[in-house]
């Protein structure tokens, strides 16, 4: 029998509800309110009280009103039909619901009962199978969505029967499943899973170590993230995060493409949904939309939907990568979540850690981070779950809690910077301060020297310091003056600022700069270490400048031309004449 509750106190979107029996933590309630049933979650229990966020607006809501409790957490559905959908945090079809604002206690089903899928079985009757093991596979948008044994069972099953190729809709029963203890399970295309326990169906969870293309020059050569990694993206506002995450998931190397607007300005939501289903897939050259799924959950929905919504865009994430797929994650912005797990512990009076944030955000950054990676599946494929994340402090601040804590967990970090992005230095990832640890693991450098180049990363680690030292003759340049300083220091100051121009800067908005494949970023690489290397004969500072500043003219149309087309030639033709002119011999 169903647990039941009264609420006995309100405190905008926390509740307290009297139960009358058993009830667990994150377990799902749902609350009448004028015959309106409220979605609510448990997040705290004492004695005959139970703690519970409502996932809606709680206007209305009375003392005395019921409460029925589900027995379950919090799931999302999982099946195939979830690409191209647009979902909100709770995974309600956000393209089902009628008019132009959501109505509260309205949910919708996540996926679509009717539509007949072409089946062909993988698995063969007498097969011992486990939990995430292939059983068949439909084709979803030209991926192969593969139908798994749930994510729920446990021990090992064997298939008594499978149904022949053909077609099926997602409640038919695909397959039948003999446990241990003799008894038989049907098994459908769907399945559920609770959104705040990682999928675990996997043999190993090695450290990764395999690039991930995406064809950001700042991002690929000198700060690289790899399959199955983690990154964030910190930044006041108007730096360009937006910008830098929708270039990121439009070009990187990646079968499925999850967005979640966590909390973001509506308008920026907006954006993603009249943009996305125009834009065309550089890799298949069909819709990005295709292979892509949005979570929309913007900063006018109640605030504890944003928490859900990251979880619902993991989940869905780890669901694809049990199907051997490379899953790249992008969630807008983690600041907003932490700022409404924020808000339920202050209403909950729980002791405050740093600017009022929970004594735990640390915890729970980490574990949520944690859930993405490069896994080996059952069967010996791989699958992996990239997760970059943006953050938003206040003010630009850097050292506030919610980056200073996913700095401790998020292996790569890429610092928007103000002042670059106010000289229209775009991407503005500051170059010194940003960082991959992805460079120190052997396994990253042993994969780079094998498909790149052995030099590559010590290349790499010498533009960084170029930049460096470029940066601190800057600050005596603008101290001293320009006469102040030696000619050698302009040479030095003007090499950092070559790559500044042609390896750290992008035009996200031209076909071909826009996109940097990775043969051609080692070819502009080598050229500018090439050059970084040279000694110039130069009499004055303004010399170095017209000099240097003609140099970054020829490469920026480099940057603008085809790889290897003739124009591309020429440009380098022009660059070894002007290299001759001035290089000592």
């Amino acid at each position: 029998m169903a647990t039941k509750g009264i609420v006995k106190g309100i405190v905008s979107n926390l509740v307290t509800v009297e139960v009358d029996g058993p009830v667990s933590q994150n377990e799902i309630c749902y609350i009448s309110v004028g015959g309106v049933k409220l979605m609510a979650e448990v997040i705290k229990v004492i004695g005959k009280d139970a703690f519970v966020q409502v996932f809606e607006s709680t206007r209305g809501m009375r003392v005395g009103d019921e409460a029925e409790f589900e027995g379950h957490m919090l799931e999302v559905t999982l099946g195939p039909g979830m690409l191209s959908r647009n979902y909100d945090g709770l995974q309600n079809d956000l393209d089902k619901m009628d008019g132009v604002f959501l109505k509260r206690g309205e949910y919708t089903f996540a996926l679509d009962n009717d539509k007949l899928w072409d089946y062909k079985p993988l698995a063969k009757v007498g097969d011992q199978v486990a939990a995430g093991d292939w059983l068949g596979e439909v084709d979803e948008n030209f991926q192969p969505h593969k139908i798994m044994v749930p994510f729920t069972f446990k021990g090992t099953y064997t298939v008594k029967s499978l149904v022949e190729a053909g077609q099926y809709t997602i409640n038919q029963t695909i397959a039948v499943l003999t446990d241990e203890d003799g008894k038989d399970i049907d098994v459908n295309m769907i399945q559920r899973w609770p959104v705040k326990r990682a999928v675990t169906c996997y043999k190993e969870k090695p450290r990764p170590y395999k690039l991930l293309e995406t064809g950001v020059r700042t991002i690929d050569t000198v700060n690289p993230i790899v399959e199955g990694g983690t990154g964030f993206i910190p930044g006041p506002f108007g730096t360009g995060k937006t910008v830098l995450q929708h270039a990121i998931s439009k070009q990187a190397e990646a079968d499925i493409v999850i967005i979640a607007a966590c909390g973001e300005r509506a308008n920026e939501v907006v954006e993603i949904f009249t943009e996305f289903p125009e834009l065309i897939d550089p890799h298949t050259g069909r819709k990005l939309m295709e292979r892509t799924i949005i979570i929309a959950n913007t900063s006018n929905m109640p605030v504890a939907a944003r928490e859900a919504s990251v979880y619902t865009a993991m989940t869905l994430a780890e669901y694809y990568r049990s199907m051997g797929l490379k899953v790249l994650l992008m969630a807008d912005s983690t600041s907003r979540w932490a700022q409404a797990l924020r808000e339920m512990s202050n209403r909950l009076e729980e002791l405050p850690g740093p600017d009022a944030f929970p004594m735990d955000l640390s915890a729970i950054v980490a574990n949520f981070y944690a859930r993405a990676g490069f896994v080996e599946l059952n069967n010996g494929k791989t699958g992996s779950v990239t997760f970059i994340g943006t953050v938003s402090p206040a003010g630009g601040n850097l050292k506030e809690p919610v980056t200073e804590n996913t700095k401790k967990v998020a292996r790569c970090f890429y610092a928007l910077e103000q002042e670059r992005a106010d000289r229209k230095r775009y991407p503005a990832v500051n170059p010194i301060d940003s960082y991959s640890k992805y460079l120190e693991y052997p396994e990253f450098q042993e994969y780079i020297a094998k498909h790149i180049s052995p030099e590559w990363i010590d290349k790499v680690n010498e533009i960084k310091t170029r930049m460096l030292r470029g940066k601190e003759i800057a600050e005596q340049i603008n101290i001293l003056g320009d006469d102040g300083v030696p000619v050698e220091y302009h040479v030095t100051f003007w090499k950092s600022e070559l790559i500044d121009f042609v390896i750290l800067q992008q035009d996200a908005f031209d076909a071909i700069d826009a996109v940097t494949p990775l043969a051609r970023q080692e070819f502009m690489l080598d050229k500018v270490v090439k050059i970084c290397h040279a000694e110039f004969r130069f009499d004055t500072f303004l010399e170095v400048m017209e000099y240097f500043k003609q140099m970054i003219n020829v490469f920026k149309q480099m940057n603008y031309s085809e790889y290897e087309s003739d124009q591309f030639k020429k440009f380098n033709d022009q660059l070894d004449a002007l290299l001759a002119e001035r290089m000592e011999k």
